[in-house]
């Protein structure tokens, strides 16, 4: 079922970043907002309740979002979350020397607990609404339709996740017309940055020192991001 609340932080996100290759991928925005909002909420009063420490205790968090949570600089709240995690984990890990009848449980339950995390199951459930969203925007409205041809490109994951959401979604007939638009944007921006890529790297041959840097300088940068998505989350720290 379609949660049209958040249509709003996906028209604000595709705004932003419409036309401004320096605001990046509309979808990085929208996730790394969500990221921000969750780590402040767990770090504040949400970690005394009882309920969401049961499932913090059990699913722990990933190393970037303990890192994260770490650069706050609330470690009372941190060590108030570790504290009871701790307790539940070693429980778990009890087994009465490493040959016992339960290692095979406590490796089991350790690997787990490799691949779960609080903050992203959270992240997940909301950001995966808010790509549905954007495919119904998509779909029922000229602006945002003229403005998702307008992004500076949105970066390979979340390109991945529009298209999937669209089948999944989007009126089948309409999926072909969606598509070619969505590629059109993220192809331009393909074929502009691997310019930029080789321009670098061209720069370092010195028959070519004398040449202007153009928009490669921070070509390798912008790469990344457009590969792996930017969840840079120095820009969506609090003001102190």
């Amino acid at each position: 079922m379609l949660e049209k609340i958040y249509t709003i932080p996906v028209n604000e996100a595709f705004d932003q970043c419409r036309g401004n290759e320096a605001e990046g991928c509309p979808f990085c925005k929208l996730y790394r907002r969500l990221e921000n909002d969750e780590i402040e909420i767990i770090l504040g009063a949400s970690m005394m309740e009882p309920d969401i420490r049961i499932q913090t205790n059990r699913l722990g968090f990933c190393g970037r979002h303990f890192d994260i949570m770490f650069e706050r600089n609330n470690r009372l709240g941190l060590a108030l979350i570790l504290e009871s995690h701790l307790a539940e984990t070693r429980e778990k890990c009890e087994v009465g020397g490493f040959l016992g009848a339960k290692t095979a449980a406590i490796q089991d339950n350790l690997d787990k607990l490799e691949s779960t995390c609080y903050v992203c199951n959270r992240i997940e459930h909301s950001f995966g609404k808010m790509i549905e969203n954007s495919v119904y925007l998509y779909e029922t409205e000229s602006e945002f339709r003229k403005k998702t041809a307008e992004q500076p490109y949105f970066c390979l994951p979340h390109y991945s996740k529009f298209i999937a959401s669209a089948k999944l979604h989007m009126n089948k007939k309409k999926v072909p017309d969606f598509q070619k638009e969505i590629a059109n944007v993220v192809n331009k921006y393909f074929d502009e940055l691997r310019g930029d890529v080789s321009h670098f790297v061209k720069k370092f041959d010195y028959r070519y020192e004398n040449e202007p840097w153009g928009n490669s300088k921070d070509s390798v940068e912008r790469a990344i991001r457009f590969i792996s998505g930017d969840r840079r989350m120095k820009y969506d720290k609090p003001k102190k």
